[in-house]
């Protein structure tokens, strides 16, 4: 007796978009032959509705996480260096939005059928620590497919009547966003500073600042401030304002920012700590206008200042996004939606950074379904 239950007749192989190694999009393969996977005892096969893309894709095809010793190196995410979990060809992808087929051994069989949002955290570890963390689609293969197994305790079922593309959304995005707030302690009341808050992580934090009743305050590439307000940001300043301390603090007609969270870096970085009061707090997980900048040490330890490094999120964050989205407190945000055969242009245009929100990638097999 075969130790995996299915729902349906399931095909020995799928398409997928398989990185074959550091470099441009030409590493990104699309591919009808790769092997449909086969859940392990504990773990569960979905068929893939639909997959939202992050920067993160983009930095690790390109191995441009660098290392403590030099910033140019190529490296992938984890590690840096030479405690990667990275091996070639890997299937990327991380919001991935899909239905249970099958089931591992130790796994109820009443779960095949259930519609469910990924976790795609690997914990490494029993506690709240980040220290080990990986994720599906670098340390195992993602949802850049038709088909992907994982731990069945990290396929949540969501309640909700948003579509697939719509639930696609948020996941890295917004648990990525909820570990910033937890890591620098935003409370109700307070006014936080939005960096890159048109892209997936910023706009997530925009909503998630109102969820926990703090005021979000975006800066965003201009034509975009429109979309912004829209879903829930107080004020918008334009990266291209001028001087940005004089902007913010017109925005919030002088009242103070408490924390920054900042997605963006680059040579706006030491003007982020003019902007925080004294004793403020700065939590980053991302620097897409660079990632090595210029910072006066006077400006922290003078005003007494937090800095926080963030990524991905824990366990109770995953679970508090879920009740977020059961309880109608977040708004979808789709940028664009691509067929999986699409991908390159998919992520060309992510690059470009002319949408806000999310991009999300759906199987070529599901196009004609409900999106």
């Amino acid at each position: 007796m075969s130790d995996v239950m299915i729902a349906e007749t399931i095909p020995a192989t799928m398409r997928a978009v398989v990185l074959t190694g550091h470099g441009g999009p030409d590493k990104l393969v699309h591919r009808d032959d790769v092997p449909v996977p086969k859940p392990a005892a504990g773990e569960v096969l979905i068929e893939v509705a639909a997959c939202g893309m992050n920067n993160t894709d983009v930095w690790v095809r390109e191995g441009a996480y660098g290392t403590e010793a030099d910033p140019e190196a190529v490296s992938s995410w984890r590690g840096r260096g030479d405690r990667s979990t990275l091996t070639f060809p890997r299937i990327q992808g991380t919001d991935t939005v899909g239905r249970i087929v099958a089931v591992g051994a130790s796994v109820p069989e009443a779960r095949i059928g259930e519609r469910v949002m990924v976790d795609f955290s690997l914990y490494n570890r029993d506690d709240d620590s980040l220290a080990d963390i990986d994720y599906m689609g670098h340390g195992r293969d993602g949802g850049y497919a038709e088909y992907m197994a994982l731990p069945a305790d990290h396929a949540h079922r969501v309640d909700t009547p948003m579509s697939d593309v719509e639930l696609a959304t948020f996941c890295c995005a917004y648990l990525t966003g909820e570990h910033m707030l937890d890591r620098s302690r935003v409370a109700a009341g307070e006014r936080v500073l939005v960096t890159g808050a048109s892209g997936g992580v910023g706009s997530g934090i925009v909503q998630l600042c109102r969820a926990r009743g703090a005021i979000p305050y975006a800066v965003v590439g201009r034509g975009k401030e429109e979309a912004v307000l829209a879903i829930g940001a107080e004020a918008v300043v334009t990266r291209d304002a001028g001087d940005l301390v004089s902007a913010v603090e017109r925005a919030t007609k002088g009242r103070p920012i408490d924390v920054v969270a900042d997605l963006v870096g680059g040579a706006m970085f030491n003007d982020l700590l003019r902007i925080l009061r004294p004793e403020g707090r700065y939590t980053t997980a991302g620097a897409i206008a660079g990632p090595v900048v210029q910072l006066d040490l006077r400006t922290m330890y003078l005003k007494h200042l937090e800095l926080h490094g963030s990524s991905q999120g824990t366990r109770g964050a995953f679970r508090r996004l879920v009740r977020y989205i059961e309880e109608g407190k977040l708004k979808p945000l789709v940028g664009g939606v691509y067929r999986l055969s699409d991908f390159h242009r998919a992520q060309a245009d992510f690059m470009a950074k002319g949408f806000v929100g999310k991009l999300v990638v759906v199987p070529d097999s599901k196009w004609a379904g409900d999106r």
